[in-house]
């Protein structure tokens, strides 16, 4: 069987291109496609040539906290990355605060939660 990959996640979030520039400005991606999605709404890809992030939302919707509580159904998303600690400080710089750091085997992680409350894993394995 031929490897597998995740190519993209698509999830909702209440200002697209807002959670855009975030992951840009984190991560060092780029906008890969933004425009019209189903029901009026707006999606904006954000991500590497490889893979990227759908960010979803719905026309008129006003969300609520209710709508973004961690594990309704998603726990979080994973972003390896090559440098933790200049990553870490990027997200700090960003207004968001870093929790649940640890070194295990074989890397070192962190969490931080967006503007719309979804949790990050960032994990570094060098």
């Amino acid at each position: 069987m031929a490897a597998l990959r995740i190519e993209h996640v698509n999830v909702t979030v209440t200002d697209p291109e807002r959670t855009a520039g975030l992951m840009e400005e984190l991560f060092g991606w780029r906008v890969r496609w933004r425009g019209p999605a189903r029901d009026g709404g707006h999606t904006v890809h954000v991500g590497s040539k490889e893979h990227y992030i759908a960010l979803f939302a719905e026309r008129g919707a006003a969300y609520t906290a209710e709508d973004f509580i961690k594990g309704r159904p998603l726990n979080h998303i994973g972003v390896e990355v090559d440098d933790l600690d200049a990553t870490e400080a990027r997200v700090v710089a960003a207004g968001l605060t870093p929790f649940s750091h640890a070194d295990y085997e074989p890397g070192r992680r962190f969490y931080f939660l967006d503007p719309d409350g979804i949790e990050y894993e960032v994990v570094s394995y060098r």
